[in-house]
């Protein structure tokens, strides 16, 4: 099933509850599927890759957001936020927890025969494409900097 059918299920689901945050965030998800469809040089339906970096996007902006509305002291702004943000985290894959991911990047960079901080543009590359979804960037980037020290 495609992101687009599965929002647009949720969504139904949202409004007969009358979860208005729910449905906010959808909507959001939906309106930011409808503009990648529609950009200059769109190829129509959005590939698998192409749904995932954009739940990424609206998942980094909700963190932003939230991180912004607690150091203000909006916790109104903040706890709907951060609902929003949990709806957009049901969509992606589950994310890797600290020692998974460390396992995971020791046994990369034994793979790859990297040995100095200098190689680490190699295991960046390569651990970002298959972590795609499971570990955001910044912290693979922190893990792998720690494994090569």
């Amino acid at each position: 099933m495609s992101l687009s059918t599965q929002i647009a299920e949720e969504m139904k689901a949202a409004m007969r509850a009358k979860d208005k945050v729910k449905l906010e965030a959808l909507r959001s998800i939906k309106s930011a599927i409808l503009l990648a469809n529609t950009e200059k040089g769109a190829g129509g339906e959005l590939s698998e890759a192409d749904e995932l970096k954009l739940l990424q996007k609206l998942q980094k902006q909700r963190k932003d957001s939230l991180e912004i509305y607690v150091e203000q002291g909006r916790d109104d702004l903040a706890g709907e936020e951060k609902a929003q943000l949990e709806v957009i985290e049901s969509f992606l894959p589950k994310q890797m927890d600290e020692n998974e991911l460390r396992d995971y990047l020791q046994e990369l960079i034994t793979r790859l025969g990297v040995e100095s901080p200098r190689d680490m543009g190699k295991v960046m590359g390569t651990a970002s494409k298959e972590l795609a979804g499971k570990a955001d960037g910044k912290t693979i980037s922190n893990v792998v900097k720690d494994l090569l020290k």
